[in-house]
């Protein structure tokens, strides 16, 4: 076998490698994206992911802790054991508490 076949086929190698590690940490960053849900009222003021409920346009623009209509991502299954101050916990719909006047 010639130096530039083992070459080739070293490249290939690693190629295909390459392929099939990345198509692993694809499949694995999706189920992690599946593995989590919306929940209400758990985020601090400012820290809220996207399309948060009236008086807010987007991440980050609650303006109160534990904003009810302000959600985080989190973990799947785990929302609702959430608690925050005042004994408060978290909702998997929007809430009318701690609202922005």
């Amino acid at each position: 076998m010639s130096h530039k076949t083992i070459v080739g086929a070293s490249a290939l190698a690693g190629a295909v490698a390459m392929a099939i590690s990345g198509t692993a940490f694809l499949g694995s960053t999706q189920g992690a994206a599946a593995a989590t849900e919306k929940c209400y009222g758990v985020a601090m003021a400012g820290k809220n992911d996207c399309a948060a409920g009236p008086g807010t346009t987007c991440a980050g623009t609650s303006t109160v802790d534990y904003q009810g209509n302000a959600w985080k991502t989190v973990d799947a299954g785990t929302c609702t054991t959430m608690s925050v101050e005042g004994g408060r916990m978290g909702s998997l719909e929007p809430l009318d508490r701690d609202l922005p006047a």
